[in-house]
């Protein structure tokens, strides 16, 4: 690849969510949709790209239209599309419908039974020189949860080295996984080979077995991980190295729909990683990145660029 490296590779999760633009009420009671394009790692990526980063997106459609949706909108929100590949003759592209109940409730329905293309990424398709150059990769838990998609991060972290900013974004999702166990044994394997692991209270209890922000911290960094990072909601946010520990209050919003926010914080993340921020700077932008999301009714096209984040600093700060 003779080309200038990527700052961010992302890998897994894609599909379309289909939000409803009734609140408030289940789906049996929704009457309007919107699709847009959706799922943890594209979301991130398109998070990252919204900062002026070099982002590509490594995942895997149906032959299908919303496979060509995820391929074209993924171009016009800034990631590079070439390793967005579709499953010939395999099953469709996934959808996602949520319910919206303001301020803390958001059901997710995930179509993407029995399994999905972006779990059909084989090792042998891996971009690995794009994955090794790359100053940031990408992935997620998810992307655990099923084989070729397992091997296939395996053989992306061996290209790497648990290189500098190699993020595991621990996004456990329980109807992915046969059960608890095996996804404890999976993700503790993982986090040998990544530097920088992600996740809220309930992801570091699957992870580590520590659900306590400071214990789960401190066992994330017993396993190798350089930069470990518990978000915890209402209570905001733990950042941990082996020489600094800080914790960020969170950021009161008007909450339309909940669900970006951690996409939002994770592509916040990747741009104050890659600025060489100091580590308080970096959270407490991500923490405000996540706050603007979630005033918004969609993941992707809601993902702010760094003027908007800075905006939003400086009202919490006159107020």
């Amino acid at each position: 690849m003779n080309e200038q490296p990527y700052d961010v590779v992302s890998i897994g999760r894609t599909g379309v969510d289909i939000y409803p633009l009734d609140h408030g009420v289940g789906l049996d009671a929704v009457r309007t949709f919107e699709k847009f394009l959706g799922g943890s790692a594209t979301n991130v990526a398109v998070a990252a790209a919204r900062y002026g980063r070099r982002v590509a997106l490594i995942t895997r459609t149906g032959e299908d239209p919303f496979g060509r949706f995820v391929r074209q909108e993924s171009e016009r929100l800034g990631v590079d599309p070439r390793f967005i590949t579709s499953v010939a003759g395999g099953p469709p592209t996934p959808v996602t419908f949520c319910e919206i109940f303001p301020p803390d409730d958001f059901p997710l329905y995930f179509y993407r039974y029995p399994t999905a293309p972006d779990l059909m990424i084989e090792p042998d398709d891996l971009p690995l020189e794009a994955i090794a150059g790359a100053r940031i990769f990408w992935a997620t838990v998810t992307g655990l949860s099923q084989e070729p998609s397992r091997a296939a991060h395996e053989q992306a972290w061996a290209a790497r080295g648990r290189a500098t900013h190699t993020v595991l974004d621990l996004d456990y999702r329980p109807m992915f996984w046969d059960d608890a166990e095996e996804a404890s044994r999976v993700v503790g394997q993982a986090l040998e080979h990544v530097s920088v692991a992600v996740g809220n209270s309930e992801e570091c209890r699957v992870a580590v077995g520590e659900s306590d922000p400071q214990r789960a911290a401190d066992a994330l960094l017993e396993r190798g991980v350089e930069l470990a990072i518990v978000k915890q909601g209402p209570r905001g946010v733990l950042a941990a190295t082996r020489e600094e520990r800080i914790e960020v209050p969170p950021v009161l919003v008007d909450v339309v729909n909940g669900l970006g926010a951690g996409d939002a914080f994770g592509g916040a993340l990747c741009h104050g990683l890659l600025a060489g921020w100091d580590l308080r700077s970096v959270v407490e932008f991500c923490n405000v990145a996540g706050a603007v999301v979630v005033g918004r009714l969609e993941c992707s096209t809601a993902m702010p660029d760094e003027a908007e984040v800075r905006a939003a600093m400086s009202a919490l700060i006159t107020h």
